[in-house]
């Protein structure tokens, strides 16, 4: 189970949640965010940390600036949030093969989830979010758990959306995603994490890994 913590924004606390058992660091570089931080910035935080998968995240971006903020941040994972098409999906993936390629899908009604499969030949891994129409993430809306017990995609998947520690459990219970990603249910404020519950969250996965392989 991979635990990706998004929109990370400070040094202090990025160093934190990467020793703490974090899987994956995410970095917002959607300049209409409040959590964005500039490819400069990521680079001073992700040179000071131990070996970890750093995402950026990003929508509609052109390839040019994916391509110059991979490289200046160090990045290891670009996450497309977007509207991107499965042919971006393959450009990206022909200019930077060797970086972790995750779309997001922003999950409005059920009918939504066809459409990973157009994106399945050129992508690593999906990301399923909570629509909202004026925030492409970050919103604290939940998906319907109960739905996706279906979903089957042929790549590994995460699960966001309204996640928190207190309701990680009930998630990890119905649904098997091969990680998820937290923003607003760690945070005090948006890009200011609150490490006490990133620290509860990863002792609620353990407990709900463990239940679940004990089953």
């Amino acid at each position: 189970m991979r635990v990706k913590i998004c929109g990370l924004t400070q040094m202090d606390q990025a160093i934190a949640i990467s020793t703490m058992g974090a899987s994956v660091l995410g970095f917002i570089c959607v300049k209409q965010s409040p959590r964005y931080i500039a490819p400069e910035t990521i680079s001073t935080i992700t040179e000071a940390l131990p070996p970890i998968d750093c995402f950026g995240v990003f929508a509609n971006a052109a390839l040019a600036k994916i391509q110059h903020t991979v490289v200046t941040g160090k990045l290891s994972g670009v996450q497309l949030h977007g509207q991107e098409s499965p042919t971006f999906c393959q450009e990206i993936r022909t200019a930077l093969p060797n970086v972790e390629l995750i779309k997001a899908m922003r999950i409005r009604q059920l009918q939504d989830l066809s459409q990973v499969q157009d994106y399945a030949p050129y992508v690593d891994t999906f990301l399923l979010d909570a629509y909202h129409p004026k925030q492409l993430g970050g919103t604290g809306h939940t998906l319907d758990w109960k739905a996706l017990q279906t979903f089957r995609p042929e790549k590994p998947w995460f699960l966001a959306g309204g996640l928190r520690p207190d309701n990680i459990k009930q998630a990890l219970s119905l649904l098997s995603p091969d990680g998820i990603d937290l923003s607003s249910g760690v945070e005090n404020t948006p890009g200011d994490k609150n490490l006490d519950k990133v620290a509860q969250l990863l002792r609620n996965v353990k407990i709900a890994t463990a239940s679940k392989s004990a089953k």
